[in-house]
């Protein structure tokens, strides 16, 4: 009688040992679309937006750059941008750096 649960239960592990590798690749599929929708979509999603942002600047409008330093633009060039950071001092940045419009922040708080 053992013997015959033991061949019963053996036979059961090799039937579901065959669908284990599909099971696997399905798992893994779900987790790969997962990780597609919570992490690599809303990434890609950000970058667009920054360079939208910051291929649609123009003078006047308020930044923030990358190392905190709050500016008006007085001018826009194809890869810097022209910022007036106090009367009559201005700096020259990568537009790289540029990260936020500073009246978003200033409402957001």
């Amino acid at each position: 009688m053992s013997t015959l649960i033991i061949l019963q239960e053996q036979a059961t592990k090799t039937a579901t040992g065959a669908g284990g590798n599909w099971t696997f690749l399905i798992m893994m599929a779900a987790i790969f679309v997962v990780m597609y929708f919570l992490m690599i979509r809303p990434q890609k999603k950000r970058q667009k937006e920054l360079k939208e942002y910051r291929d649609n600047l123009k003078k006047g409008d308020k930044v923030i750059t990358a190392g905190g330093i709050y500016g008006t633009i007085t001018e826009v060039k194809e890869n810097y941008v022209l910022l007036e950071v106090d009367a009559n001092v201005k700096i020259r940045v990568d537009k790289s750096t540029l990260v936020k419009d500073s009246s978003d922040i200033q409402q957001g708080s």
